[in-house]
């Protein structure tokens, strides 16, 4: 299951510095926070070791800029939640790999120096563990207002979402669309992945094509941080790699 086949609303937790909390889901139908934490067709809910699993110290970099992960991490804050064990986070040969061993875990590279109204962050992504899992991008990204993120898989599909705090340790995630798309590369391969977040637009790159641009003017989301993301949902073994992220004007 990925975060596509959600309808409606989904509610979920997840976790930032400190926090310990369960992830929820709910529906259109039913708005309610259910008293029993549900995750999709799970008969029971992990128990959450929220972690964070660095911050760097802060390092000058320009405002935009191609990070290609030839050494530290500058101002990039790993934040995780979910599953029962903590995701191995790092630089490897070139490549910034996140490993997601539990189910259910939620991983999120925040690049913490800038903020900015109008941006696009591209990266070359690619799925290397044995199981399915998603990989995206982020833009916009406010502790207080929410973000946009960019996801797809390894089926050729994809989603958009708009996430933001409840409360803390609480998010909502809303679907923004979610579709399948020819330029997405399956089986492993390697997809550059872009998000462009200009105005009121969205605007989506795959393999250097841009191929579809939203409306998301009722979000009212004005500007935020840039970031990567990785997710497990039902699997475990995850591991999402990304060999360069560029920050660039849109």
């Amino acid at each position: 299951m990925k975060k596509l086949f959600i309808i409606g609303f989904l509610f979920l937790t997840v976790a930032c510095q400190n926090v310990t909390a369960t992830p929820t889901f709910d529906s259109v139908a039913n708005t309610a926070t259910p008293t029993s934490p549900v995750i999709a067709s799970a008969t029971r809910a992990p128990t959450l070791t929220p972690t964070v699993s660095f911050t760097p110290p802060p390092t000058d970099l320009p405002r935009f800029f191609t990070e290609d992960f030839n050494g530290v991490l500058p101002n990039w804050s790993i934040l995780q939640s979910g599953g029962d064990a903590t995701p191995q986070t790092g630089v490897y040969n070139g490549s910034l790999i996140l490993t997601l061993p539990s189910s259910y875990e939620w991983v999120y590279a925040v690049i913490g120096a800038e903020t900015y109204t109008d941006v696009r962050v591209d990266a070359l992504t690619q799925s290397r563990g044995a199981t399915p899992g998603s990989v995206g991008v982020v833009c916009r990204y406010s502790e207080q207002n929410g973000w946009y993120e960019f996801n797809v898989s390894d089926d050729g599909t994809y989603n958009v979402l708009f996430g933001r705090w409840l409360a803390q340790g609480v998010a909502q995630y809303k679907p923004i669309v979610s579709d399948k798309s020819i330029y997405l590369k399956q089986g492993g391969e390697q997809n550059e992945v872009g998000l462009g977040c200009q105005d009121q637009y969205l605007y989506l790159y795959l393999n250097s094509k841009l191929f579809r641009k939203l409306d998301v003017t009722r979000f009212g989301l004005t500007d935020g941080k840039v970031g990567v993301t990785v997710s497990s949902f039902e699997h475990a073994g995850v591991v999402g790699a990304f060999d360069w992220v560029k920050v660039s004007q849109p």
